[in-house]
């Protein structure tokens, strides 16, 4: 109860921020979610291993997209802090058009160069055939989902994050209905709800523009909003933070997908296997995202008002949280591992593989977590060169190399591939707690000795 006590004031603090963006963040993923569902149950398991192939190449394009349009978010937070309210209209210009370039050329990459590389990864000709398609039109939705973002971060930057969740929600339930009528009312199979989640990042991307245009929450900032405003400096100050974001979430994603290829590889079955799998860990991902998002957030606030002391407690307070809610997720996993996988498939080959992949990941939970948490904490605080480094060495020279000798080497098959990402996983989780705990530390000894000489 003592440390209860002593982080109470925090726990209220960051899960009241965190909350509306675990939600909002939760949205990306249950479209996958839905789309793998409904594939699952009414398209049969080719289909579902072609929904695997497709997201696990289209999701590295995805979190590429999100981590550079997270550079909005801290830059419209300081201005508004200063009643610079013109400069967050230049910033959301100068945003916007390099979340539209950025998704433009994501999508140009997915067509031109991941769509040829399916023909040469060696997976079963069916399942490429199914997946190329799907692919494409998950590319095509690239830029309205990044024009959704672009509006979603500007507005959390000012504090208002439940209409970003709103809209997710309701998006997802277009979604969903739109989907299993083309997938089974239409017989299209995964282009069906390749379709569902285009026209459900449209809607979304229209409805979130419309709302910051029309709310009088945002007309003093929107004064300075105009393609004039568009210049390289302010280009540069966005990229410097979202870029090494999308590294650090790029190492950790890529190689996940990766591992998806090399399961693609072994066959269809595992390969469905896995995608229920990862898909399922996906969600309980971005919810830690999102108590990551608001980490970065508190520690910010505390770092810049030079409080390292709160700053300490704050953070602390969000490995505590993360946590506890890994551990409850984990205990799901595995007290209903035979049970979850009938959520996406009825083929029992595909659900008996699945089920194992899930005692995995209830292991690999409390890693996930608290590896989210360390990258948001160090971000708010500044520090970014190093965690990248990090989460590189962690997943691609630890975790994935690791996985294709046990899984493939030495014939430990899908599980061994897994072993490996549990493995990298525990690795960026260890050495980001002990980044933090040094920089923290050095911070707040550093202010201590100021205090002391004055």
């Amino acid at each position: 109860m003592t440390v209860f006590h002593k982080y109470r004031s925090h726990y209220r603090d960051n899960l009241g921020l965190a909350i509306p963006v675990v939600i909002s963040q939760l949205g990306h993923t249950l479209v996958q979610t839905s789309d793998t569902i409904i594939v699952g149950h009414f398209a049969g398991t080719v289909s579902l291993a072609a929904v695997s192939l497709a997201t696990s190449i289209f999701v590295v394009m995805l979190i590429i997209g999100i981590g550079i349009s997270y550079g909005i978010t801290p830059l419209i937070a300081q201005h508004n802090g200063r009643n610079n309210f013109a400069e967050c209209g230049r910033l959301l210009s100068n945003s916007l058009f390099i979340n539209v370039i950025t998704g433009v050329i994501l999508f140009v990459i997915t067509l031109f160069g991941s769509v040829f590389l399916l023909d040469h990864l060696d997976q079963t000709p069916e399942v490429v055939s199914q997946a190329k398609p799907f692919l494409v039109l998950l590319g095509i939705s690239t830029i309205p989902m990044l024009v959704f973002n672009t509006f979603k971060q500007f507005t959390e930057g000012l504090g208002f994050t439940k209409q970003a969740m709103s809209i997710s929600i309701w998006g997802n339930v277009f979604n969903i209905c739109l989907g299993i009528i083309l997938v089974k009312g239409f017989s299209m199979g995964v282009r069906g709800v390749g379709y569902s989640t285009l026209a459900d990042r449209c809607i979304m991307a229209v409805v979130m523009s419309a709302y910051v245009f029309k709310s009088k929450n945002f007309k003093k900032y929107l004064t300075d909003f105009a393609l004039k405003n568009i210049d390289r400096l302010r280009c540069v100050q966005l990229l410097r933070i979202g870029g090494p974001v999308a590294l650090q979430y790029t190492f950790e994603i890529s190689a996940f997908s990766a591992a998806a290829i090399l399961i693609g590889t072994i066959g269809y079955h595992e390969q469905a296997a896995h995608q229920v799998a990862i898909n399922l860990a996906s969600m309980t991902y971005m919810m830690a995202s999102g108590l990551s998002a608001a980490a970065a957030i508190k520690s910010g606030n505390y770092f810049g008002a030079n409080d390292h002391k709160n700053l300490r407690h704050s953070a602390i307070s969000s490995y505590h949280i993360v946590l506890v809610f890994m551990c409850i997720t984990a205990l799901i996993f595995t007290v209903f591992n035979h049970v979850l996988p009938w959520i996406y498939t009825t083929d029992k080959m595909v659900i008996s593989i699945a089920a194992q992949l899930l005692i995995l990941a209830a292991l690999f939970q409390l890693f996930d977590g608290t590896q989210v948490v360390g990258l948001g904490i160090l971000r708010g605080m500044g520090d970014v060169n190093v965690p990248t480094f990090i989460t590189f060495l962690a997943y691609w020279v630890v975790g994935l190399p690791i996985g294709y000798v046990l899984g493939i080497k030495l014939n430990l098959g899908v599980q061994g591939v897994w072993y490996g990402l549990v493995l990298g996983l525990a690795v960026s989780s260890i050495l980001l707690f002990f980044r933090f705990q040094f920089i923290s530390k050095k911070h707040q000894n550093k202010a201590i000795a100021i205090i002391g000489q004055d």
